[in-house]
């Protein structure tokens, strides 16, 4: 059986769920728009990843343009929002881009992610995902939902292929 450790090497993409995974999954209203909180070390790791040249995409049920802008400047390639059947846009990714399921990496927290993650190549959560998600999973990250989570299998995927801590990254 491969470890997820080996699995790591052929990864090429990283998808990941909002809320749970980018955000701990609070959701604060104000004056009737809701308001979430992206963790500074998960966004540093989704840019570096990024300049580093693999495809970040983001999968989720919400629909927050704000979320996405913010995503987008970071260098994420693609968000999609108010995605009810994320197998579905999964697939879509996987053609339009020519990927196979063993090159993505998909983190997602709750049942919602149950099917993409069934597929993806390597299946990660946060520590306080779902009890479902968690027995799926290849990987359970130590750290809970926007709280460093997204960078912990950045790095450690980055780490593998020998890309982490590289001279790249001090040419920027």
């Amino acid at each position: 059986m491969t470890s997820y450790k080996e699995k790591l090497n052929l990864i090429s993409t990283f998808m990941f769920d909002v809320d749970g995974v980018l955000t701990n999954g609070d959701v604060t209203l104000l004056h009737n728009e809701i308001v979430r909180t992206l963790n500074s070390r998960d966004a540093y790791a989704i840019q570096y990843a990024a300049k580093m040249g693999y495809k970040i995409m983001i999968i989720t049920g919400g629909n927050s343009q704000d979320v996405k802008d913010r995503l987008i400047a970071l260098g994420v390639h693609e968000v999609h929002l108010s995605s009810f059947n994320k197998l579905q846009v999964y697939e879509k990714i996987k053609e339009a881009h020519n990927l196979t399921d063993e090159q993505i990496l998909y983190m997602g927290d709750d049942i919602p992610d149950y099917q993409v993650m069934q597929h993806a190549g390597v299946a990660a959560c946060p520590q306080d995902a779902a009890i479902e998600i968690k027995h799926i999973s290849h990987y359970q990250s130590p750290y809970n939902g926007g709280r460093h989570c997204v960078r912990d299998v950045i790095e450690q995927t980055l780490r593998v292929q020998k890309k982490w801590f590289s001279e790249q990254a001090f040419e920027w």
